[in-house]
């Protein structure tokens, strides 16, 4: 099996059960569309196959969006911020990215904020 080049792993910072946060965003329009957590078989995966492909943290196994739903992630880039500590995966998303079905897993939560209090 290959592996994460080892210079990109080293940029790494994960977390204690080794994983780093994904956040996903739509390629050609900014959508913030879920937040997602690879290792770094899991980011090998993407990068090598162009399909977005993350760890379950619920099912303790490796998922590839779209695989069972049809809402595939074609990945057109990945990026690692400054610190090392998160990912932003660029896709072009077919159908929800949700698990709910939903576009995005941002759409139905509004916290309230300073311009909803009347601020």
């Amino acid at each position: 099996m290959s592996s994460l080049d080892p210079a990109v792993a080293a940029r790494l910072k994960r977390t204690a059960d080794g994983l780093v946060p994904a956040v996903v965003q739509q390629h050609d329009t900014g959508e913030v569309l879920m937040l997602g957590w690879m290792d770094d078989q899991a980011l090998h995966r993407t990068l090598t196959s162009g399909r977005a492909t993350y760890w379950s943290r619920s099912r303790q196994e490796y998922w590839v969006k779209g695989e069972t739903s049809g809402n595939v992630q074609w990945v057109k880039e990945v990026r690692l911020d400054c610190d090392g500590d998160t990912l932003l995966v660029k896709v072009d998303q077919e159908g929800g990215a949700c698990h709910t079905g939903d576009r995005t897993c941002f759409d139905a939560d509004l916290l309230p904020g300073p311009e909803r209090r009347g601020a």
